[in-house]
């Protein structure tokens, strides 16, 4: 059985993290009251930071609400993510959705990050090739 926790390790930490993400993302996903910027790494692991604020989201218990259907949603799809350091921005009227569709949101948010994180690690072959016409 896969390890399903939620260490520390899977979380973005204190400010350099964060910033690294936002200097200059690899990726961004966008979904029905929130975006995800996201930035490759080498851990071999995702690992993943909220940006909640009060002027998007005003009820302390919308906030926590979002952040811990998140954290539950990487917690359940870790071993499926790419390997990137992921933030997830919540944009005004998150707090309207209801949690099913907020999951379903998430779900389809990381299976795009999972399908672009693989088109930018691994570049098209015929790339470098031109076309004489």
């Amino acid at each position: 059985m896969p390890h399903q926790g939620f260490p520390r390790c899977l979380r973005l930490l204190n400010a350099g993290d964060f910033s690294h993400v936002f200097e200059q993302a690899d990726l961004k996903v966008h979904g029905k009251g929130m975006m995800a910027l996201a930035r490759l790494n080498t851990r071999g692991h995702p690992r993943v930071g909220l940006v909640v604020s009060k002027k998007n989201v005003k009820l302390a218990v919308d906030r926590n609400r979002f952040k811990r259907l998140v954290r539950e949603s990487v917690r359940l799809r870790q071993d499926h993510l790419p390997s990137v350091d992921i933030v997830v921005l919540a944009k005004r009227g998150v707090q309207d959705i209801d949690n099913e569709t907020l999951y379903r949101q998430l779900d389809g948010m990381w299976k795009r990050l999972q399908r672009d994180a693989l088109a930018v690690a691994t570049p098209p072959l015929l790339a470098g090739i031109t076309r004489d016409t």
